[in-house]
């Protein structure tokens, strides 16, 4: 038995060591148990390899800050085990991971399916939106809400304990992990690099899915050269456990007729070298269970020649406006900056601009501090001038950068010593009023 490493993640395999390879990878806030129900029939032609995310189902709670740190983990685990070409299907996050294999790796890709997935996952304001609920009032609320968004009404009337499942799967995620994630999918958007994806590709989306629905779907099929649309009707977001049936036979259908050779030899995929199973506390299991995994054996990785370095490249000069412009979405909201840029004119535009360039582009993109440092000085300063509008502005973007309600507390306790206590005061009304419309849940 051995333990998983940080830089690697939680797996599991099913299936005949023989077997070409076919990863599945999960969702946000769920576990490899979301495909318990497709295993049985895929375990007939693949060995079957699934993956928990950092902090799900009992994992390590080693958060990965990017869907491309994320890739980069299944690589480790996939080279640690020998596995060197393969199949994937992922859903929502599990499918990002699946769009970068293809973008960056596409020589480890045999073929791919993306389910319930986008291109970019609505906007960056709504998961770090999600993350500030989070960070505050854990994920009991996000929990009770998961039914909502993963299953159609009726599904989840006639299926009490699948929906209790899912409850308590959201439930038992590691919160920081789970915040982690939301800041992965904020900034995950590859609409431009979708006509570089060359793998045959399965795009699977259920006909009532109202998070990542046909309108992204098909936003991934227009892009994506080799690539398939199947709507599965009278499903939701949770497509593989509403409609399990529907899923694996599309699965099966792709993977066994869209298999595509490797590029440079021309011979059938590697079979998947095993490891030991990493062991994991009992995760929260479908209510109908899943097939024991095969005790796999060590193989070595197969060893490729590198190919010799390229002579380095000059560095080129950052765009102090795009940095600044960039770090100002994130910090503040892309609503807040668009609507602020909208109403620069003649004018006012020199100054926006000036503000980008210098106050985001320069000073908030320096490495001494972390951004929840500055904005404990950001507010400070703020509150010692009496700027409440602004005040206003960067305690939302405080809560954004991680700070807890009761951190700011600390902070406008601490300015009432030293900017004294009327202006802390109105600061305290302000900063008030923001946080309870930032952290209280939607109903």
């Amino acid at each position: 038995m051995s333990e998983t490493p940080p830089n690697t993640l939680q797996y599991r395999f099913d299936g005949p060591e023989d077997a070409p390879v076919l990863i599945l990878g999960p969702s946000l806030g769920t576990t490899w148990h979301m495909f318990d129900r497709q295993v049985p029939e895929l375990v007939k032609q693949w060995r079957v390899l699934r993956f928990d995310l950092p902090g799900h189902g009992g994992a390590p709670a080693h958060p990965a800050g990017s869907v491309a740190e994320l890739a980069t983990r299944l690589l480790a685990t996939l080279d640690s085990l020998g596995v060197q070409r393969f199949g994937y299907a992922g859903c929502a996050l599990g499918g990002a991971v699946g769009i970068e294999l293809a973008l960056r790796h596409p020589e480890r890709l045999a073929s791919l399916a993306l389910v319930a997935a986008s291109p970019r996952f609505g906007t960056p304001d709504e998961f770090r939106q999600r993350g500030v609920i989070v960070r505050t009032n854990g994920l009991d609320p996000i929990a009770r809400s998961a039914p909502d968004r993963w299953f159609t009404g009726g599904f989840a009337a006639a299926q009490p304990a699948i929906t209790e499942w899912a409850v308590q799967m959201v439930r038992t995620t590691d919160p920081g992990c789970y915040i982690a994630a939301c800041e992965a999918l904020a900034a995950f958007d590859v609409r431009p690099e979708l006509g570089r994806i060359g793998v045959p590709t399965l795009v699977l989306v259920g006909s009532e899915d109202q998070v990542t629905g046909p309108a992204e779907a098909r936003t991934l099929v227009a892009g994506i050269r080799d690539a398939r649309l199947a709507v599965v009707p009278g499903a939701s977001h949770l497509v593989p456990v509403e409609q399990p049936a529907a899923v694996t036979d599309l699965l099966v259908r792709h993977f066994s007729t869209a298999w595509q050779q490797p590029f440079d030899t021309g011979q059938t995929a590697l079979p998947a070298a095993a490891a030991t199973v990493t062991p994991v506390p009992a995760p929260v299991a479908m209510p109908t269970g899943a097939p024991a995994p095969v005790a796999p054996q060590r193989a070595e990785p197969v060893a490729e020649i590198a190919s010799a370095a390229e002579p380095p490249q000059p560095v080129a000069t950052p765009d102090r406006y795009e940095t600044g412009l960039k770090i100002r979405r994130e910090v503040l909201g892309d609503a807040h900056v668009e609507g602020v840029l909208a109403r620069a004119d003649e004018f006012s535009g020199g100054f926006e601009e000036l503000v980008t360039r210098y106050a985001w582009g320069e000073v908030w993109d320096r490495p001494g501090l972390d951004r929840r440092s500055r904005s404990c000085v950001t507010l400070t300063a703020l509150v010692a001038g009496g700027h409440l509008d602004d005040l206003a502005v960067h305690t939302r973007a405080a809560l954004r950068n991680g700070l807890t309600p009761q951190e700011i507390k600390e902070v406008l306790l601490q300015a009432a010593v030293y900017c004294g206590l009327p202006a802390a005061n109105s600061a305290f009304r302000v900063a008030q009023q923001v946080i309870r419309e930032e952290t209280t849940p939607a109903e």
